[in-house]
């Protein structure tokens, strides 16, 4: 059987992340989404998605195709549904098609051609920004019992204080000394080639990827995962950084999601909570306006490339978009649009793609990656596409 993961009907609920990457391709828990999926499936899987991802991300195609919506993320019950799914039949949760069997990728998926298949089972999803640090407790644990089910951690070193120290994984290679680890709240995940350096103090859960680094006397609780090659500092609260992203100094970072190759500035905060405790609204890009998210608690959500400087103050549910560069005193807007530079004092202007090209360059120059065509390519479709809301 063929494996596809396909965007679905959420693609725009999940701007800025999915403008440089399929829905599958967003972390949650431990894992990406589509990398959850071939565990649990023990097959690889392919993207149905726009047309200019399709390069980095591309599609196979069989003669007999299973295409799940990318926004589910995968359990025992789930998967033991979809796969037994014959041609022409299509699994069909709440409001949406979860997966059907084709052997016509040409056509759109349209209900009325396929055999419902009803499924109300439990399943968690990412629909929605805000699902990804919502869910990050629930996705990290089922995560962390697929990866770990069967595997011997590597010893905790007697330099550090532990709680619960069999919700504790530390993979090879990974080096964690004087730190605090209470993992009575949800697992610790320590990934390859890891460090945590000394006088961490961690409350489960945490999922610290491989190669991502917590800087000394950082603070972490509430379910954080630092994606591969992260780096992570301050006082962090139920946050998701996909990979390579740093948020590597003190300053405030909750409920907030950060895509990749971001960096936050030294003593930069973000406000997860209003003053007068009211419904957190978030910009919606489909809408263009400002959507209820139904939280109390919601914070930053950034997309890839996007930087800010030091002492930048985040009011509550601000939405930055891909290649953003923001500094400056006083508070800036709580909608960013993708490639803006400046802040709340200095305003706004564009942010040309040479010169953001040579930020993207020089950043990933700094962990052994190129950035390439393909990847210019991508950023040049989102630098026109968002033309529209650079209304400086």
């Amino acid at each position: 059987m063929n494996y596809i993961l396909s965007d679905g009907n959420h693609r725009e609920d999940l701007f800025p992340f999915t403008f440089t990457r399929p829905v599958a391709e967003i972390r949650v828990g431990i894992l990406t989404i589509s990398e959850k999926w071939e565990k649990w499936l023990n097959a690889p899987v392919s993207h149905q998605t726009e047309a200019y991802l399709s390069e980095k991300f591309p599609l196979t195609v069989a003669a007999e195709n299973t295409v799940i919506n990318g926004s589910y993320l995968p359990n025992e019950s789930l998967v033991e549904a979809i796969n037994g799914l014959k041609m022409g039949e299509a699994l069909i949760g709440d409001d949406s098609y979860i997966a059907y069997v084709t052997e016509d990728l040409e056509t759109g998926f349209e209900e009325s051609g396929y055999t419902a298949v009803p499924f109300d089972g439990e399943v968690l999803t990412v629909k929605h920004t805000w699902d990804i640090f919502s869910n990050n407790a629930a996705a990290l644990q089922a995560d962390f019992d697929v990866i770990t089910k069967g595997r011997t951690s590597q010893p905790i070193s007697d330099t550090n204080q532990v709680k619960n120290p069999e919700n504790i994984f530390i993979e090879e290679g990974a080096s964690v000394e004087f730190c605090i680890l209470n993992a009575s709240t949800g697992p610790i995940y320590i990934g390859k080639n890891a460090l945590m350096m000394e006088g961490c103090m961690v409350r489960g859960g945490l999922a610290l990827c491989e190669s991502a680094i917590l800087k000394m006397g950082a603070k972490i609780y509430g379910a954080v995962t630092a994606g591969p090659g992260c780096k992570l500092g301050g006082e962090v609260n139920n946050a998701v950084l996909f990979a390579n992203s740093n948020k590597g100094h003190d300053g405030f970072l909750g409920n907030s999601v950060l895509g990749e190759w971001c960096n936050i500035g030294a003593d930069t905060n973000t406000s997860n909570l209003k003053n007068n405790y009211a419904e957190v609204r978030l910009w919606n890009y489909k809408t263009e306006g400002f959507a209820k998210t139904g939280l109390q608690f919601c914070g930053l959500m950034m997309g890839d490339h996007s930087k800010c400087g030091i002492n930048v103050m985040f009011n509550t549910g601000t939405v930055v978009g891909v290649s953003a560069n923001i500094f400056g005193s006083g508070f800036p807007r709580n909608f960013i649009p993708s490639f803006s530079w400046g802040g709340a004092t200095a305003g706004y202007t564009t942010f040309r793609t040479n010169k953001a090209f040579e930020v993207a360059e020089a950043m990933m120059k700094r962990r052994n990656m190129e950035f390439n065509d393909t990847e210019a390519k991508i950023l040049e479709h989102v630098f026109e596409f968002t033309q529209r809301w650079r209304n400086f």
